[in-house]
């Protein structure tokens, strides 16, 4: 089990991490080199030799592997991103880059997502070297830039140039999984992400005919792009259930008592409560209208408007999100992809998921492990090109009444340090037995 040392370098980690700003503003405003050159120095101090990796100067990744003691085992990715969100610091409580530990809580942007689990990482393999530990399979460590924007700079790049460093990887482990969620009736879930939504952030262009404001127009760009968003935003989706969330909904319905209807998966999820959160945004795909852009001055008609759609479809069902986008945008409307991923899936019965499951039963033997399509992304998208199978798993266990989802991109991020102590435990139980 990790030691004492690992329990408290873990906060020293995650508090240093966010002091490091490393906002990501996109389109390449960001510097991850500082922090990479800290996660690679505690790497060498614990015997490792991290390559640090960069496509943009000071887009800064690093990879390191520790050798297994069973070469004939296939080798699992253990990936953190190093990259955060911008914060407004009136926004906040305390500084977002402070790394403030207060009344048991670390502080700062970057506490859930996802310098917390980068920490975790550094604090295991590093109770490990003190402890002469080898896991049974190689374990590929890879601290990533660029996560929050395209990865163009980060696991794209890695696993475009790179591929090499991840020789044997047939798994990998990364964010957003195994936290506790409270269903407000006693009951702690802990999810297990075995997929994620596709990624089709879309990009409209209406064109028409530019004239004076006064006058009649009917083919006016603007009056075409707001009819489109208007049509994808009031769009209902159909229902289609993935593998995943057809497992979720059955064990969530057998641990309520409820008959597991699938023919009426709304009147389940209603039936299921604050549980029905884990998996409401994940029986559909989705497309919601985020950004708008026309015109130069009240009176001028412009000749072409813009505007963005963050795009979610699930794995199996992107055909049918382009179909649906055609229709949608109509014959004035064109449209494309201003950032498109692959949606995953990957098995909830296999050896690694049910090690998963057993880690977090080991140290939260009241919480029921339910299996989890995350409706966003992660670096696992890019990973997959090599043919990595993702699984989210960044444990945490969490209070009663701290909201996980409202810490990513929220204000006022921050973690328990018991939450911490809990996924050093859990990971490295995991990872000795992976």
């Amino acid at each position: 089990m990790a030691d004492g040392q690992a329990l408290d370098e873990v906060v020293t980690f995650t508090s240093d991490l966010i002091r490091i700003d490393t906002t990501n503003r996109g389109g390449g405003d960001c510097r991850e080199r500082p922090a990479a050159e800290y996660a690679a120095a505690r790497l060498a101090e614990a015997g490792l030799e991290p390559a640090l990796l960069e496509r943009t100067e000071g887009r800064t990744n690093v990879v390191a592997r520790i050798e297994g003691t069973d070469p004939s085992a296939d080798a699992l990715l253990v990936h953190g991103h190093l990259d955060v969100v911008p914060a407004q610091a009136g926004e906040w409580s305390v500084h977002p880059f402070s790394g403030e530990i207060r009344d048991g809580v670390v502080w700062g942007r970057g506490a859930v997502d996802m310098k917390n689990m980068d920490a975790m990482i550094l604090a295991v393999v590093r109770s490990w070297a003190r402890e002469g530990v080898r896991p049974r399979r190689d374990v590929v460590i890879a601290f990533t830039a660029d996560e929050e924007a395209s990865a163009e700079d980060g696991s794209g790049f890695l696993a475009d140039r790179h591929a090499a460093l991840f020789e044997g990887c047939t798994e990998g482990i990364g964010e957003s999984g195994a936290f506790t969620v409270h269903d407000g009736g006693g009951r702690q879930l802990y999810p297990l992400a075995a997929g994620e939504r596709g990624t089709g952030w879309v990009k409209l262009t209406a064109h028409g005919r530019a004239a004076h404001g006064s006058r009649p127009n009917r083919e006016n760009a603007v009056t075409r792009l707001a009819a489109a968003v208007t049509r994808i935003g009031a769009h209902e989706w159909p229902l289609r259930l993935t593998p995943t969330v057809r497992a979720a909904l059955t064990e969530l319905a057998a641990l309520y008592g409820l008959d597991a209807d699938l023919d009426d998966v709304d009147g389940l999820l209603e039936k299921l409560g604050p549980a029905a959160r884990l998996v409401e945004a994940t029986v559909r795909n989705s497309a919601n209208p985020t950004m708008l852009e026309a015109g130069y001055k009240v009176n001028v008609i412009p000749g072409e408007a813009v505007a963005y759609v963050d795009g979610r479809y699930l794995p199996g069902h992107e055909d049918e999100f382009r179909a649906t986008l055609d229709q949608l945008t109509g014959p004035d409307v064109n449209w494309e992809f201003h950032h498109h991923e692959v949606a995953l899936q990957s098995p909830v019965d296999s050896p690694t998921y049910a090690r998963m499951r057993a880690a977090v039963e080991e140290f939260a033997p009241e919480g029921h492990v339910v299996p989890y399509c995350m409706p966003g992304g992660t670096d696992a998208k890019q990973f997959s090109r090599l043919g990595i199978t993702g699984y989210g798993f960044s444990p945490l266990k969490l209070p009663e009444g701290y909201d996980y989802g409202a810490m990513f991109h929220g204000v006022d991020e921050r973690v328990p340090i018991e939450a911490l102590h809990f996924g050093v435990r859990v990971l490295d139980r995991f990872l000795r037995t992976a």
